[in-house]
């Protein structure tokens, strides 16, 4: 039987850039989603949602999986990059788009 685990696991490595967020990347239902759901679309990167409030599980199952307590959290190729305020740290000191590019995704270039 497969474990909530191994369905976040298979998620994170078979896309590229996922987002687990409360609310989806068009409706976001938190504030730090939200931001994120700002940050990924200004940099026009191609990512997976998945809605945590859709299922307990999951949303109980993230938190374990990346030992992280929080949600939103992105994960780029199975990798965990970080919460609300470590991409938006990332985002501005440009270190998440030079993150996105080292792993082979398109972002849009910043002037």
């Amino acid at each position: 039987m497969s474990t909530i685990n191994d369905w976040i696991d298979n998620e994170v490595k078979t896309n590229d850039v996922v987002l687990f967020m409360k609310g989806t990347p068009t409706f976001p239902q938190c504030g730090f989603s939200g931001q994120v759901v700002q940050i990924l679309d200004y940099l026009d990167v191609d990512y997976k949602g998945i809605n945590v409030l859709d299922n307990e599980d999951v949303r109980n199952g993230i938190k374990e999986y990346a030992n992280w307590p929080t949600i939103p959290q992105l994960y780029v190729k199975g990798e965990f990059v970080g919460g609300c305020d470590i991409l938006r740290e990332m985002f501005q000191a440009g270190e998440l788009q030079d993150h996105f590019k080292g792993n082979g995704i398109t972002v849009r270039e910043t002037a």
